[in-house]
């Protein structure tokens, strides 16, 4: 048994109820990514489904075998599009989720101006679209990035760090506090119905070949045998989050958040270091973390803690199912399945 997809059935278990997504068409951008996917999972193991869901995504291929278990369902729709680009089509999406947005921090590196459209004219194209068409809500997917550095205490919704905007990695969180800006000026100029999500670092299985985040390269190095590596002492501080809890913190923002509203996604009792997160790993699989620091400070990310509070969505009745040591044997062990 795959312990990702057992996960995604637990929440049902556990009381997820969909019922107010019943009789509606559901878009997903960034269909093919890490929480894009997941969320197309969650809502297609709905026992209860009375919805459509449409996949969008660049990569048809990619999408074919990421979704090859619905591929040919009745309420499975796939639809190949550049979220950059106006979105072409006279169907009526009542729920549109915003998830198209690379965050690998290569793209950062190497596609920044991409980056900065599929966030800023991705929302555009959106809510243009959704307007048109009698749209009865959005929700954005942002990230937690957009606080920036701040002073060492934890996130509220409230709060705003520092961003250094004159650099390219600042492409990915400069441009995510604007199209959240963005979101509120057409809820506030349109009467857009429209609800914001900030993920934490969210890890899982199935992210694609050119995610370079962290969690993506640790596995990598287990799955073929080799101890992690790790270029800096790992003292970077960050909340952690299943992406099947993820999933399900967003579907919960969307059926039950306040319009205009954002809301931090993490697990408080997740908050960990990279070098914590490389030991959880290590020890699952037998190897060991060792260090090759190839810099003078042995620390390479401009955010150096990174905590959120998460009272604003516990008081919409979720709570996380599975704690980061779970969270992480499941993925490894979902990954693993991949490669046979």
């Amino acid at each position: 048994m795959n312990p990702y997809l057992q996960d995604i059935r637990s929440l049902f278990e556990t009381g997820l109820d969909l019922s107010t997504l019943n009789d509606s068409r559901i878009l997903v951008t960034g269909a093919t990514g890490l929480i894009g996917s997941c969320l197309v999972d969650v809502l297609l193991t709905n026992p209860h489904r009375n919805y459509q869901v449409y996949a969008l995504g660049r990569n048809e291929e990619r999408a074919r075998q990421r979704f090859n278990n619905y591929w040919e369902t009745a309420d499975f729709h796939f639809i190949r599009h550049d979220i950059s680009l106006p979105l072409d089509s006279d169907i009526c999406f009542d729920y549109i989720i915003h998830a198209a947005s690379n965050a690998s921090p290569n793209f950062f590196k190497e596609k920044p101006v991409e980056v900065i459209k599929s966030n800023i004219i991705g929302v555009e194209n959106l809510m243009e679209h959704g307007i048109r068409h009698g749209m009865k809500r959005m929700l954005f997917v942002s990230s937690g990035e957009i606080y920036g550095e701040g002073d060492g205490r934890e996130f509220t919704e409230a709060d705003s760090g520092y961003v250094n905007c004159a650099t390219p990695r600042a492409c990915y969180p400069s441009s995510k506090r604007a199209a959240e800006t963005l979101c509120v000026a057409y809820a506030a100029e349109y009467g857009a119905d429209v609800v914001i999500a900030r993920p934490c670092h969210t890890y899982g299985p199935y992210f694609t070949e050119s995610d370079n985040r962290v969690y993506a390269q640790f596995i990598r190095n287990l799955l073929d045998g080799k101890d992690i590596v790790l270029k800096s002492r790992g003292e970077q501080y960050r909340s952690w989050l299943y992406v099947v809890d993820a999933a399900h913190a967003l579907l919960t923002i969307l059926t039950k958040g306040a319009k205009g509203e954002a809301y931090n996604v993490a697990d408080e009792q997740s908050n960990i270091t990279i070098r914590a997160l490389a030991e959880l790993l290590a020890g699952a699989e037998d190897r060991q973390v060792v260090f090759d620091i190839d810099d003078a400070n042995g620390n390479t990310t401009p955010i150096t803690r990174a905590t959120f509070s998460t009272e604003k969505l516990a008081q919409l009745g979720w709570r996380p199912l599975t704690t980061i040591a779970e969270g992480l044997q499941h993925t490894l062990a979902a990954q693993r399945l991949l490669l046979r």
